[in-house]
């Protein structure tokens, strides 16, 4: 039996990204607010945030991301020139932080790309079934959708989501991604829920 999830941050009206998203601003403009409550900072984190980031973080059997999560290259994959005309390999430098097989949705051929710390990220022409059907095999069945907002409405629609945590910030976006943007209506069962200053952390169990 296998288990697949998602944890994503969002805004109070709903957005799991801000506008324009860019290599300036990859979390779409004001979107870093959404994410405040797991980012590092100087001031100590939150007893309840912390917990929460360590649920984040746990290593999963395998991964299914979008292309914009991936990075801000958008048609083929031509050089970057903005990231040092390297190609781009993420956002999260040599070590990304998932250390696991991770499989990218895109409409764009490409080999895969091989990281330090055990992450591979390989690139899926067919689609988010074939997409979730490579990881559950090449993990140990438990997959995690990693984001943005349109993997997550995929795997909602596939009907193949189980478990569902999002982190409400107590910031208004005004436009961007949303999770739901009424194509999803799933039926989300309250299974925990705390507060911190800065985020409503909440896991959902999804029918």
């Amino acid at each position: 039996m296998t288990f697949t999830t998602a944890h994503m941050s969002v805004s109070l009206d709903g957005y799991a990204a801000g506008p324009d998203q860019s290599f300036d601003h990859p979390l779409g403009v004001g979107g870093h607010a959404v994410h405040r409550w797991h980012l590092p900072s100087q001031e100590p984190q939150h007893e309840v945030d912390r917990r929460w980031t360590e649920s984040l973080l746990r290593k999963r059997g395998a991964y299914v991301m979008g292309r914009n999560m991936y990075g801000p290259v958008r048609g083929g994959w031509a050089t970057w020139t903005e990231a040092g005309n390297d190609a781009w390999r993420g956002w999260w430098g040599p070590e990304p932080p998932y250390h696991a097989p991770v499989f990218v949705l895109t409409h764009h051929e490409h080999e895969p790309v091989e990281m330090e710390g055990g992450t591979t990220f390989h690139f899926v022409t067919g689609g988010f079934d074939e997409a979730l059907r490579l990881a559950r095999e090449a993990g140990d069945g438990d997959v995690d959708i990693a984001g943005g907002a349109s993997a997550v409405r995929q795997a909602i629609a596939a009907g193949e989501l189980d478990e569902l945590s999002l982190d409400i910030a107590p910031v208004l976006l005004g436009s961007g991604e949303r999770i739901f943007d009424g194509t999803v209506s799933p039926t989300l069962e309250i299974i925990e829920a705390e507060h911190s200053p800065l985020a409503t952390h909440v896991r959902y169990r999804v029918s």
